[in-house]
């Protein structure tokens, strides 16, 4: 059975922002378009539905920037909710998705006190896989705790950092957290079936690239100019149809060459909150 991401949760684009610029892509010089935002956000949830996805949709917390990106707001598990521990600029979706999880039936799991996780945004299901962000959203005990709360293997892994001009890594002057330009691990990696996997070799440290190169799964690979220029990597897939990046050409016919059919909506406005595709949808079922 290929099927995956059968039901998605999504918000809207109404209260979307940029003014806590809490990973490089964000750029409070340039405003961002609600109107056009929620065009893009309408364009993913037709998409999706297209494909055949179910999409239960909720309002957006008010006030909240990145309430638009519902993949953060917990790892959902059959009927289990882990939820997130998310930046500063992001708490107060903490509670709201709760509510939500809790009034869908889902039992909710927090992560024990002090500790990140950036929810689905950093910690992709691929079968009895858990393929794990870390050191900028999520924290290694996190996935200690994963493991022990999921029948998961979980796979650690960790993205390249963004350096400064004296090669130092850098530290968010929002969130006060380490950042990359794959903060969250769903900028980097991409489930397409069960036993396949789309990835950005030149996005990872080299012990995550040969934990990756030594999976039992298929893989496809992602040049650094599509993964960053074009979010190639962040896409949503049924297993049969792959809602993806349209500026992405080499990836998508490595796509096609699988079998899977690609829907591109246009997306440009939402990007500049760091996020994509994959971001707006968290996956139910």
């Amino acid at each position: 059975m290929n099927q995956i991401n059968t039901t998605v949760l999504m918000s809207d684009a109404r209260n979307f922002d940029d003014n806590a610029a809490i990973n490089p892509y964000m750029d409070q010089t340039v405003a961002v378009d609600r109107a056009k935002a929620q065009f893009e956000h309408d364009e993913i949830q037709a998409a999706l539905k297209a494909a055949g996805v179910t999409v239960t949709q909720v309002p957006s917390p008010a006030g909240c920037q990145d309430g638009v990106y519902t993949a953060n707001w917990a790892l959902v598990h059959g009927d289990t909710a882990i939820m997130s521990s998310l930046p500063n600029a992001r708490k107060a979706e903490e509670p709201y998705a709760e509510h939500v999880l809790k009034a869908l039936g889902k039992t909710i799991v927090h992560v024990p006190d002090g500790l990140r996780f950036s929810g689905q945004g950093d910690v992709l299901p691929c079968g009895k896989y858990l393929l794990a962000g870390s050191g900028y959203r999520t924290d290694l005990e996190t996935h200690e705790f994963l493991a022990k709360t999921l029948d998961l293997e979980v796979i650690t892994l960790q993205t390249v950092p963004q350096m400064d001009a004296n090669g130092e890594p850098v530290i968010n002057a929002s969130s006060g957290w380490p950042d990359s330009f794959f903060y969250d691990i769903d900028l980097a990696l991409a489930v397409l079936k069960p036993d396949l996997i789309a990835w950005c070799p030149e996005a990872f440290m080299p012990e995550s690239q040969e934990k990756l190169r030594n999976l039992p799964l298929r893989k496809i690979e992602v040049s650094l100019d599509e993964a960053m220029g074009a979010f190639a990597c962040n896409l949503v897939s049924t297993g049969e149809t792959v809602i993806m990046s349209g500026q992405a050409p080499e990836f998508r016919a490595a796509v096609e060459a699988e079998g899977l059919q690609a829907i591109s909506p246009v997306i440009d406005e939402l990007a500049k909150g760091g996020g994509y595709i994959r971001c707006t949808t968290l996956t139910l079922s």
